[in-house]
């Protein structure tokens, strides 16, 4: 199996019409934050479904993949990954994980991130009991600082909230508009995988200072009475 066995399976499921729309809500134009992307207009089902059928593919190529231009090829690569780290040894998936944090700079958006911090870097970090990297967290890329705080998804959804709570407390003060909302979704899951009590007592102590598109996304589940109580406490930015 090689890279060109992908491209040659994704190729025929391209969409123009869903191109035009990808390129719009992926903001590739002149000055947004993916600007110069690339889409085909393929769907992710459907990449999923190729991501299955060569997940037995061998990590070089699908590192040849993930360098490819187009962003689904980029995905396809990071789905196959994900396939790999489900089922495969603890040996496989720190070879996947270490690979991927040596390629994080094709993994330069937020549906890439989120596919896959989680199942390839922070599920093996918390499996060896590590931390994530200090040196993503403090990242002058928005993107793997993205990466630094959806990869705590792999603490929450196991019921451990520490690693997104020290995370996001360190990136309350980030400027960018994507790293707070992947900070609001981030403590959104804490209240639901572990447990309301935890995000109510990050937000007494933080909500004050709070980015508003992070505290909106936290509260989401809240009744309207407590989140507009939340909005309240919160201090606007200069």
């Amino acid at each position: 199996m090689r890279s060109s066995d992908v491209i040659q399976a994704l190729a025929p499921l391209a969409s123009p019409e869903n191109t035009a729309r990808f390129s719009r809500f992926f903001k590739t134009g002149p000055g947004e934050y993916a600007h110069g992307d690339v889409f085909l207009g393929v769907p992710v089902p459907a990449q999923r479904q190729i991501a299955l059928r060569f997940r037995d593919m061998a990590q070089e190529e699908v590192t040849r993949l993930l360098h490819s231009p187009i962003h689904e090829h980029r995905m396809t690569a990071l789905l196959l990954w994900t396939a790999q780290a489900r089922k495969g040894s603890m040996e496989q998936r720190a070879a996947i994980a270490h690979t991927y944090r040596a390629n994080l700079r094709w993994i330069n958006n937020w549906d890439l991130v989120d596919v896959s911090a989680s199942p390839l870097l922070g599920q093996y970090l918390r499996d060896k009991h590590l931390s994530v990297p200090e040196s993503l967290v403090v990242s002058p890329v928005l993107w793997e600082r993205r990466v630094a705080i959806v990869a705590t998804h792999a603490w929450v959804r196991q019921g451990d909230a520490g690693e997104a709570l020290r995370l996001a407390e360190a990136l309350l003060g980030d400027p960018e508009d994507l790293l707070h909302k992947a900070l609001g979704w981030t403590l959104r899951e804490v209240g639901k995988h572990v447990s309301p009590a935890h995000l109510r007592e990050f937000l007494h102590q933080h909500a004050a200072r709070m980015p508003a598109t992070a505290l909106r996304a936290a509260i989401e589940r809240f009744p309207e009475t407590e989140r507009r109580a939340w909005r309240q406490k919160r201090i606007p930015r200069p």
